[in-house]
């Protein structure tokens, strides 16, 4: 099995559409069945269900796909920690993000981590939730941050940070005559919620507070970054849902972010590790990810 099978595969698993993968691929239709089969042949598997309208992923190559992109992401690592030693650093922690964490809460825990051990390489990996818990069974991270503690046995989950949700609102929307936003009035409208996989522990917390609620969501879309939500917001989509730490590293001048009436829900962010011994290295880092105070509201964005 060679990595160019591998490559190929992820493409046509991801696109599940020949044509469309080798466009991705920038080859012919031909040589990439060739080497799908070839693949299948080696492993003694079938990998995909084909017929004339569609393709779809065999469970063997679901499987297949997660275990792909484990070698790439282990590939890159090792490509970077040679980098890494060839600049002078003399240690890596290996730190997954899940869930659009804030940007400056990671930006002053990595400035700390510079400040303190300039010789550790940090590394950092965007992934789902999913993909994290894997990754922390499997080594390829030392440690990550995600908002959920529901990461089953052997990984220990540890609250670090709770920052207010917020509601994101377009500028000039009938709701800004309210101060504090009432749920069941926010639920009136159509809403822009994040990706339920692209920030699975986010939306979970998000979904218990919706869920105080007895009404129907009426969905307008579901945006995968914070950037896009802004801009779909902004845009008057639907009103969104964002933490006060990440509203500050992502202003938008046509969003106004607005607290909700009551006791504001908190949404709590958490440091994964596996459940063993920590390193040296990683006990320094677990010590400086520390609850830091809410920051100030930005008056651009909060009204």
């Amino acid at each position: 099995m060679e990595l160019r099978h591998l490559r190929c595969f992820i493409a046509v698993a991801e696109e599940l559409h020949f044509a469309r993968a080798a466009e991705r691929l920038h080859m012919e239709q031909s040589p990439l069945s060739r080497a799908i089969k070839e693949l299948e042949y080696q492993l003694g598997v079938q990998l995909f269900e084909r017929t004339t309208r569609r393709t779809q992923l065999t469970w063997a190559g679901k499987v297949m796909l997660d275990e792909a992109h484990r070698i790439f992401v282990a590939i890159e690592q090792a490509k970077a920690s040679v980098k890494g030693a060839a600049s002078g650093y003399r240690g890596c922690l290996r730190i997954a993000l899940s869930d659009g964490i804030a940007q400056s809460r990671l930006a002053t825990l990595l400035a700390q981590c510079r400040e303190k051990e300039p010789e550790v390489e940090i590394r950092l990996s965007e992934t789902s939730l999913s993909q994290q818990i894997k990754g922390l069974h499997s080594d390829l991270f030392d440690a990550g941050l995600a908002q959920s503690d529901d990461v089953g046995d052997g990984i220990t989950a540890e609250p670090i940070w709770s920052d207010p949700l917020m509601v994101l609102v377009p500028a000039r929307h009938p709701i800004l005559e309210h101060r504090r936003l009432p749920l069941d009035e926010v639920l009136r409208y159509p809403l822009v919620l994040c990706h339920p996989e692209a920030c699975e522990g986010f939306w979970r917390q998000v979904k218990r507070v919706l869920r105080t609620v007895d009404a129907k969501l009426i969905v307008a879309d579901r945006a995968p970054t914070l950037d896009l939500m802004m801009t779909l917001v902004a845009a008057g989509y639907g009103l969104g849902f964002a933490t006060e730490a990440q509203i500050a590293g992502c202003r938008n001048p046509d969003v106004i972010a607005r607290p909700l009436a009551g006791r504001s829900p908190m949404v709590t962010t958490y440091l994964l590790r596996p459940d063993t011994e920590p390193s040296e290295q990683l006990s320094r880092f677990i010590d400086r990810v520390s609850p830091v105070e809410g920051q100030a509201p930005n008056p651009a964005t909060i009204q």
